[in-house]
């Protein structure tokens, strides 16, 4: 395979693909858009609480493991779809799995937002 030399432009172009991706995931993915209104109510309630800098790092990779997993999840079920449309027990594993990640991530990212935010509740009702 011949390697091609290194060009700003075609690598700048590369993430018009990208771009592609993050709408085919919103267009296409229904759970994408109930993980971005979480991102956002959680995105202002750290606004809100104003949460350090170590927590808004936290926040910031709990969000993007869970859009990332959607996005792994939504390409491995179209894949699984286009290779094999009828029913196939292997393939509902595959899905399956890919589906098991998407619930891991954002068990995770409950979990993180719990830490982060249960602490800064507790303190604002025991103030009131």
């Amino acid at each position: 395979m011949k390697q091609e030399k290194f060009k700003i432009r075609a690598r700048l172009e590369s993430f018009k693909y990208a771009f592609d991706g993050i709408r085919t995931l919103f267009v296409n993915g229904h759970n994408s858009w109930l993980h971005f209104i979480a991102a956002l109510l959680v995105i202002i309630s750290g606004i809100a609480f104003r949460i350090s800098a170590t927590e808004w790092i936290a926040v910031i990779i709990a969000i993007g493991l869970v859009f990332s997993s959607e996005a792994i999840n939504t390409s491995i079920e179209k894949l699984s779809d286009f290779v094999s449309p009828e029913k196939r027990g292997s393939i509902k594993e595959v899905k399956d799995l890919a589906a098991a990640a998407v619930l891991i991530s954002a068990i995770t990212a409950i979990l993180i937002g719990l830490i982060v935010f249960i602490p800064k509740i507790v303190t604002l009702i025991t103030i009131k």
